[in-house]
């Protein structure tokens, strides 16, 4: 019985994940959706009901703690408690349209409910499904430790999605295959309950870049890239799609690396074509994925290399990438340079901004970048920023007509408090240098997290 009610809660969440990504008629969620009642209506049939809780942040069946359960079905437990959801209990005679309804429910953002589990329940006339918190307090409420805010929804999507990127790139490398609805279905949750705030991001890859340097940067650069699609008013769709490719914008790279490290052979270390040339390995190792990923995967991996190698190369390339490639690279370039603000004093976001315009020639289109900066603005939100009035604050909004006078949140002095717009201050008023976070900016970081 075990393992029906592991297959049933694997098939249930792939069942919400494909519901969150496509509509109710697309034959991914149809089919999903009708493996996950059949698993359910199994276990009904032998056990007359079927719950299964949270307890200790552990999914839970019966006496059954479930510690084995693979990662992706333990995504469905930060799903459920990002929701106020510990328990769900179903019942017969239970029907495939209280099942899809439900699971309706759940696809919803957290932001756009308007009524709780059981409320829904209850008004939708489904009566063999409940769903709630448990009465006792769970751990994670008697810590505190909720997901109240977009950003703390975005921080748990954030460390989840971490250990799914190495797994996914790993799997890549090793010619494995990939779970791609799992993919889509975390990528999605993260653009989802983005803030806005880089900063906040990049506090998390700090937390993070020891244990994984090289995929909380692949993730970083793909939560960014899928932020400046958006606000360039791609798809849905689309923007899940460059999230996906940026994930994997360095896998040649990785994969010559990792030749590199293994084989101690003279030949591998002089320079081959292959070494030259990490988008050609890259598009290659992507090709075996086309049939699960698509085809956009292989063609940024591919002109992500053109890109980045055009700034110094002899050869130019006279036809334009595809936009996903151009965002792509912007972005990457854009974390690279972030990071090496974050770690080097000297080096400020003022320094990012006239580095990158001054080599937007480069990037193939000068005016995306125009607008990638037009988005981010020169300090984005969240940075601590020194006024030359000896004022100090936090940009809150950015202003795409001046991208040098964004909207500041004063915290220093305590007598000029408030909010800042520079855009309506005197034009004597203006940011003289913003500061890092990890330094001089420290005790103003630290006197956002208090308040």
């Amino acid at each position: 019985m075990i393992e029906k009610v592991k297959k049933a809660l694997f098939d249930f969440t792939s069942a919400v994940q494909a519901r969150k990504l496509y509509s109710k008629e697309h034959p991914e969620y149809s089919k999903n959706m009708e493996n996950a009642y059949k698993g359910i209506k199994d276990i009904l049939n032998t056990k007359n009901k079927f719950i299964i809780g949270i307890i200790d942040d552990e999914l839970a069946w019966e006496n059954e703690i479930l510690f084995d359960l693979s990662r992706k079905v333990k995504s469905l437990l930060t799903y459920l408690q990002d929701r106020n959801i510990e328990k769900i209990n179903f019942f017969l005679p239970l029907e495939q349209w209280e099942l899809d309804n439900f699971i309706s429910y759940l696809s919803i953002p957290v932001k756009e409910h308007t009524e709780d589990v059981q409320q829904y329940l209850i008004e939708n006339k489904i009566k063999n499904i409940q769903a709630g918190k448990i009465k006792a307090l769970s751990q994670r409420e008697k810590t505190g430790d909720r997901y109240s805010t977009e950003k703390e929804l975005f921080r748990a999507a954030f460390q989840n999605s971490i250990e799914l990127t190495r797994e996914s790139t790993t799997k890549i490398l090793e010619n494995k295959d990939v779970d791609y609805l799992d993919l889509r279905f975390n990528i999605s949750t993260l653009i989802e309950n983005y803030t806005g705030d880089y900063n906040e991001a990049d506090h998390l890859i700090s937390l993070k870049k020891q244990d994984f340097p090289t995929f909380v940067h692949q993730l970083n650069v793909s939560v960014l890239s899928m932020f400046f699609g958006a606000e360039l008013g791609l798809s849905r769709d689309r923007i899940i799609d460059i999230g996906i490719s940026s994930l994997f914008h360095d896998i040649g790279k990785m994969a010559v690396s990792n030749k590199t490290e293994k084989d101690e052979s003279e030949a591998v270390y002089r320079e081959s074509d292959e070494r030259k040339d990490y988008g050609t390995a890259g598009s290659k190792i992507l090709l075996g994925y086309k049939n699960s990923l698509g085809i956009l995967p292989v063609v940024v991996a591919y002109e992500h290399h053109l890109i980045r190698s055009n700034a110094c190369s002899e050869i130019k390339y006279p036809l334009k990438p595809h936009l996903a490639s151009m965002i792509i690279a912007i972005c990457d370039v854009y974390d690279e340079l972030f990071q090496k603000h974050l770690y080097e004093e000297c080096f400020s976001l003022e320094d990012i901004h006239n580095r990158m315009t001054e080599g937007k020639k480069y990037f193939f289109d000068s005016e995306l970048v125009d607008r990638f900066f037009e988005i981010m603005g020169v300090w984005p939100i969240g940075t601590i920023v020194l006024l030359n009035d000896e004022r100090v604050g936090c940009v809150t909004k950015e202003n795409k007509k001046d991208i040098f006078r964004p909207a500041v949140k004063i915290l220093s002095p305590e007598s000029k408090e408030g909010m800042a717009d520079l855009s309506k201050e005197d034009r004597k008023v203006k940011i003289l240098k913003s500061l890092n976070p990890f330094g001089e900016g420290k005790k103003y970081a630290d006197l956002m997290v208090s308040e």
